[in-house]
């Protein structure tokens, strides 16, 4: 009998985790169909609470338009919820949601002013953005404006990961037709299936970064040993020596120890995260 991955182990512990909150909080939530189920949140009838945020941090993205248009993201599996629950799903419900715990950490009122500004290693700006565009050139012209970080805070981009099975695999001819590739990899020692390319979605990030002089932080779980090793396989194919120390990765467990009591606090009863 095969092992079970390190993505359906954490997706297991969450699920029982999140559970667990909901009900001591007396939160609403539901289940999906899925085995392991994943626990999905709904917003409270009057809209100022949502059970999969912190209070704090849910009326700041209510307070700013554009965080708050993230809420809105349909969830991206419907037919994998009950049918009583599809029309209104939303991926931020979920929680596996890693763009939801990173707007719960970075929404919370004063928190990149604080301790978890030295963490990230950023400039110190405080024009934060979720959800930010990142055009990357294509051979010969053109510009491929598919690519969205999740969230950009000054000049560093973000890739937030919990769950997710893994970065991506996509076509040779996908890859091979953005213009910075073979200046900022080597590439023969970018991972491959067969002749699709792994790590797609680091390999993006990681162009964006060259081409806009910014850095890139992935966002990982140390429960997560599988992505880091593929983080670390695409960080040692950088070929810049300036790149490639903009590129760094910070573990969630790392995190949740600069921040305030009642945010840690949330992340360690909601995700286990301690």
């Amino acid at each position: 009998m095969s092992q079970p991955s390190w993505s359906s182990l954490l997706r297991t512990e969450i699920a029982r985790s999140a559970r667990q909150y909901a009900v001591e909080e007396q939160l609403p939530f539901y289940e999906s169909l899925g085995t392991p189920p994943t626990i999905l949140f709904e917003p409270f009838a009057d809209g100022t609470r949502h059970g999969n945020f912190l209070d704090a941090s849910y009326e700041a993205i209510r307070q700013d338009p554009a965080w708050a248009a993230r809420l809105l993201k349909v969830h991206p599996q419907r037919t994998a919820l009950p049918e009583a629950k599809q029309a209104a799903a939303r991926e931020l419900d979920s929680s596996n949601s890693s763009d939801a715990l990173l707007m719960n950490v970075l929404c919370y009122p004063g928190i990149i002013t604080s301790s978890l500004r030295e963490l990230l290693d950023y400039d110190g700006s405080t024009e934060m953005t979720f959800g930010v565009g990142g055009e990357i050139p294509y051979v010969g012209g053109g510009v491929d404006h598919r690519t969205e970080h999740d969230a950009k805070v000054g000049r560093m981009i973000l890739e937030a990961k919990l769950t997710e099975s893994d970065f991506i695999f996509r076509e040779a001819e996908v890859v091979e037709r953005y213009a910075g590739l073979q200046a900022v990899f080597e590439t023969d020692r970018l991972p491959r299936r067969g002749t699709d390319y792994a790590s797609y979605q680091l390999i993006r990030n990681v162009l964006a970064a060259h081409h806009h002089g910014y850095s890139f932080t992935l966002v990982c779980d140390a429960r997560r040993p599988d992505l880091l090793r593929a983080w670390w396989v695409i960080h040692s194919a950088i070929r810049q020596p300036d790149l490639r120390c903009r590129c760094n990765f910070v573990l969630w467990q790392e995190i949740a120890q600069v921040l305030p009591a009642p945010l840690r606090e949330f992340l360690r009863r909601k995700y286990g995260i301690c």
